[in-house]
């Protein structure tokens, strides 16, 4: 039978292992970013609408970052939904061959997720910068040609 005095070593010893083996996890989660952050170009993961011609969307992945209840109610066609914060939990979802768009409203959600994904080692995912409110300002899938035409007088 266990002491109270022993029960309580053994819990503090127990509380202490677990609280090491956390804070290892979190040291190595810290050095994988800081790994990532060294060798990231500046802007490497974010697009502009402007920079997708309307003919490339049929070869991205377009992840929308958002809720369910947000995507019901309008997103970019073709666009699966993984909430941002399950992009991980379903990345065998998400190619690593082609191109994958994310965004969510504006821009700030989806960072998180597309750098948990970079992170992770999705080189190929970009997330779009300003979301799907900006994308619909600029003119969704002719946001490029919208950008190239001549400047009206």
């Amino acid at each position: 039978m266990l002491t109270k005095p022993l029960l309580a070593v053994l819990l503090s010893a127990t509380t202490l292992i677990f609280a090491t083996i956390a804070h290892a996890q979190s040291n190595a989660a810290v050095d994988e970013i800081a790994g990532y952050l060294d060798f990231s170009e500046y802007g490497g993961g974010v697009i502009f609408a402007e920079q997708i011609p309307r003919e490339e969307y049929k070869n991205i992945t377009i992840i929308d970052a958002r809720d369910p209840v947000q995507f019901a109610q309008g997103h970019i066609p073709g666009a699966i939904n993984i909430e941002w914060r399950q992009v991980l939990n379903e990345r065998d979802l998400i190619p690593k061959d082609k191109m994958v768009l994310i965004y969510c409203n504006t821009g700030s959600l989806s960072a998180q997720g597309g750098l948990a994904l970079r992170v992770a080692g999705w080189d190929n995912v970009r997330i779009l910068q300003g979301g799907f409110e900006e994308w619909q300002k600029k003119g969704g899938f002719d946001a490029s040609t919208r950008a190239s035409a001549p400047a009206k007088r």
